[in-house]
């Protein structure tokens, strides 16, 4: 994930060159991909599920500087590779990680195997520079992580990054990791294979997969990356497996789902996304806690609860997953500030989720007032931002039979009016962050 502040300075660039690149790029993926029934039944579950866990953890915790530290510090290769003698995370529990995200009422969670710096954190037999070899810990994170997610019921995906600032193969440099003292010589297609061998390892050594959260090919936009080849790999090994890649274009030919770096889909909100379109493909928007990825200790500007229930409800209703980050301690411990906020949304969930899990974008589009999902011949009417008494809304495709406030199950009254409906909008509670009002419609004739 890329650090905010270089990646706007990034976006200029970017904007100016994509045009061309993407032609090139789209040519090179997985043409004429056909997604196997196992990945087309994925795709609805993925649409389904609504909330993930974002996880970023690597040896750069140790210096509590954001996973981008390397860069940004920046820090080079030789002094990085002291780092993994001091990531000792005798604290990491993963099964309290993974019961927290259930708490949480997440449904999959999404964890780095490799950021930027290269570094594996699972028992790659390709390169020594992985958390088993290198680390007092000596052990695989994944492959613990992996174990307790198939027995709590968690679907697992994997970030992988496809920059290296590790790798002398990882050349011609992209527009980062110039200072990290690597020799000024490489074999592209070497680590290519590389990356391939360690995802090949990913997807072979750790049972199911929920997908691959690809990062980093902005890095070098205009590179050959061998995308049919990856992704075929990917596709042949883990037919259900979901891939999906955070490049900041629109898809590929052979990604199974779409992605948004800190906006809603279409939002163009932060200048990650400028030239993305909203694709028919399953959607997900992620996003920190926090203004960070990796743990920063100096980061103390955390989103209040309520905002994150409502950037979920905004996601959902239209028609994105939520994929909300924490950035584990170097002690193993998810910081007590993320744990709060993931509590609470579990409880809202607990109450509300019937509005979230398994619906799609509802009938009308989204507004300052809020958004609409919709389930079946149910239209949840998500008033996240209404002071006046009453919300008037466009026509829905069928007429309104009953409309009840979710929160207690009181009637709402609501008439139909030319054109559109007009709901009469209960007081909002003090603590109440979306009143949500569940419009039966009539049946389908």
């Amino acid at each position: 994930m890329k650090n905010a502040i270089r990646m706007r300075a990034f976006t200029l660039a970017m904007v100016l060159c994509s045009a061309a690149i993407a032609g090139v790029l789209g040519t090179r993926a997985q043409e004429n991909y056909s997604p196997a029934p196992a990945n087309l039944k994925a795709r609805s579950w993925f649409q389904d599920a609504k909330f993930g866990m974002f996880i970023h953890w690597g040896v750069y915790s140790v210096l509590g500087d954001g996973e981008w530290v390397m860069e940004t510090r920046p820090v080079n290769g030789a002094d990085y590779a002291k780092l993994p003698g001091f990531f000792n995370p005798i604290k990491f529990d993963p099964a309290a990680w993974v019961a927290l995200a259930k708490a949480a009422g997440m449904r999959y969670i999404t964890i780095t195997s490799k950021h930027h710096d290269g570094f594996a954190m699972f028992d790659s037999r390709l390169s020594d520079w992985n958390v088993v070899a290198r680390t007092p810990y000596g052990k695989d994170v994944i492959g613990m992580l992996a174990a307790e997610c198939h027995k709590q019921g968690i679907k697992l995906f994997l970030y992988h990054s496809q920059l290296d600032w590790h790798s002398p193969d990882y050349f011609p440099r992209g527009r980062t990791g110039h200072k990290t003292g690597r020799p000024e010589a490489g074999n592209w297609d070497a680590y290519l294979n590389f990356m391939d061998g360690q995802l090949r390892e990913l997807l072979t050594n750790y049972g199911e997969i929920g997908g691959v959260w690809f990062d980093g090919m902005w890095d070098k936009p205009g590179a050959d990356w061998h995308l049919a080849r990856t992704y075929a790999l990917l596709h042949q090994l883990q037919p259900q497996a979901l891939v999906g890649s955070n490049h900041h274009k629109n898809p590929f030919p052979g990604e199974d789902f779409q992605m948004f770096e800190k906006d809603l889909p279409g939002g163009h909100t932060t200048g990650f996304n400028p030239e993305q379109s909203v694709s028919a493909l399953p959607l997900e928007t992620s996003e920190t806690m926090n203004d960070s990825w990796g743990f920063r200790i100096t980061d103390d500007h955390y989103k209040s609860t309520g905002n994150l229930i409502r950037y979920l409800v905004r996601a959902a209703g239209m028609n994105a997953n939520f994929l909300l980050n924490v950035g584990p301690m170097p002690s193993g411990e998810i910081q007590p500030e993320f744990v709060q906020r993931l509590t609470e949304m579990g409880k809202w969930m607990k109450q509300y989720g019937e509005s979230v899990y398994g619906t799609r974008g509802g009938p009308v589009a989204a507004g300052p007032w809020g958004v609409t999902t919709q389930r079946g011949s149910t239209v949840y009417v998500h008033v996240l931002d209404w002071n006046g008494p009453v919300l008037a809304l466009p026509s829905l495709p069928r007429p309104v039979r009953s409309a009840r406030l979710l929160r207690d199950g009181s009637s709402v009254e609501f008439s139909a009016v030319q054109g559109g409906l007009v709901l009469k909008v209960p007081e909002p509670r003090p603590d109440e962050v979306d009143r949500v009002i569940a419009l039966e419609l009539e049946a389908e004739k």
